[in-house]
């Protein structure tokens, strides 16, 4: 891989260990953060800390994103002292975007049209495989935008990814990062119940993976929540309230296309259940928080 100066905002929990894979890599990173300290974390791995996006954008021909919804992006990028904020004028760098972030695919199409218009190329690369994947470098990343940009940011994304599938134009990555969540948050809800079903019913629901294991039920999945929801004291992977927003998103583009989609639905209810319980901030595996209700409620 031709090793490059690139550009970075949002060192989260996942953008931070994507971070590291890219340095490790040989890149030069330059990272920005909305909190500075999140950024500066990263200095003893070999990051530099840019004061602005816009800062980024005046070093790096490839800027990556990895923040928290629609609004931050079209902020990172577009807003007072957003990567393109001073257009295609002297001093700007950048060539293309590639934005991690999970985001509605009409919204990137706008982005990525607005982006074009100034000659810089969009890749929306939404990821799937946690924070675990993240530090692991086995991230799966479903991209959408022109074929040249995708293949020519692939091998930079290879870094932390153990596959990246391009599936079609600009908002192409984010719908197939819907599909994707609304798998992901459909199962981890069954999962919960599950969960409650042993436990009222009298056996070990932490020894459900053990006994599910080789059949058609074992899945990631089972294996990472199960635990999650049966034992005190893990790190969260990631809050409910991220869960809400995607399946919000999902939807929204359910209704958009016409597309029925009752278990999402629900899902989404679920979630939305959880928020008025005050558990927006919860780890993924709340879900058994909000469904195990006492005999009684």
């Amino acid at each position: 891989m031709q090793k490059q100066e690139l550009g970075f905002c949002g060192p989260g929990l996942m953008g931070a260990p994507m971070i590291r894979h890219l340095l490790r890599a040989g890149n030069a990173v330059r990272v920005w953060n909305r909190s500075p300290e999140k950024a500066e974390a990263l200095v003893a791995d070999g990051a530099q800390v840019a004061v602005t996006p816009a800062e980024l954008a005046q070093h790096a021909d490839v800027v990556l994103l990895c923040v928290a919804d629609g609004a931050a992006v079209e902020q990172v990028v577009f807003g007072e002292h957003g990567l393109l904020a001073a257009g295609r004028s002297e001093g700007v760098r950048v060539r293309r975007i590639v934005d991690h972030s999970s985001i509605p695919p009409e919204l990137t199409r706008e982005l990525a049209a607005r982006a074009a218009a100034l000659g810089v190329g969009w890749v929306d690369a939404p990821v799937s495989g946690g924070v675990a994947g993240a530090q692991a470098g086995s991230l799966a990343v479903m991209a959408g935008g022109a074929k040249e940009d995708v293949e020519a940011v692939a091998p930079m994304l290879a870094a932390y990814a153990a596959r990246v599938t391009h599936m079609g134009g600009p908002g192409a990555g984010q719908t197939t990062k819907l599909c994707n969540q609304a798998i992901v948050t459909a199962t981890v809800a069954a999962i919960a119940e599950a969960v409650g079903l042993a436990r009222r019913s009298g056996i070990d629901a932490a020894k459900l993976p053990e006994a599910l294991a080789g059949g058609w039920a074992d899945s990631t999945l089972l294996r990472t929540f199960v635990p999650r929801m049966t034992q005190d004291g893990l790190v969260p992977i990631g809050a409910l309230k991220t869960f809400q927003k995607d399946v919000d998103t999902v939807a929204d583009a359910a209704r958009q296309t016409g597309t029925p989609m009752p278990v999402a639905g629900t899902v989404q209810q679920i979630l939305r259940l959880a928020e008025a319980m005050g558990l927006a901030e919860a780890d993924f595996s709340g879900f058994v928080d909000v469904l195990q209700t006492s005999r009684s409620a």
